[in-house]
């Protein structure tokens, strides 16, 4: 009887850890050359490596409690920064930036990642 119980407890506890990562939601997610009273002032989806920053703006819906979504940069599928950054309410934005180097031409992607792990948006961009 006992394993039947914390079977069970388990069960719930794994139910509802999925029910709460299906709750936050990247409401917007774009790359941007600029934010100006938080707010992205383009949507970039292909620019210069001549930039020198880009930042990726999250508009993040959903939040039950306070919790934290991370943006991680990718350059050609490698892994170039990881960004962790608070969600405080359920309608919350936030951005990160990426210093960019004039010879990083190519594929690129930010993934927004809760707090349990879960990818919640992928967005791509290139660099010319």
């Amino acid at each position: 009887m006992l394993k039947k119980a914390v079977f069970i407890l388990l069960v719930l506890l794994l139910w509802s850890s999925l029910v709460y990562a299906q709750q936050l939601e990247v409401d917007e997610g774009v790359v941007t050359t600029g934010i100006v009273d938080r707010v992205p002032v383009d949507a970039v989806e292909s620019y210069s490596a001549e930039v020198g920053r880009l930042y990726f703006f999250t508009r993040i819906v959903g939040a039950d409690e306070e919790t934290s979504v991370t943006h991680v940069w990718f350059f050609d599928d490698e892994e170039v920064a990881r960004v962790t950054l608070p969600v405080r309410s359920s309608n919350w934005r936030t951005w990160s930036s990426k210093n960019i180097l004039p010879e990083w031409v190519g594929t690129w992607r930010v993934e927004v990642v809760d707090a349990e792990g879960y990818v919640l948006k992928d967005v791509k961009f290139s660099l010319f």
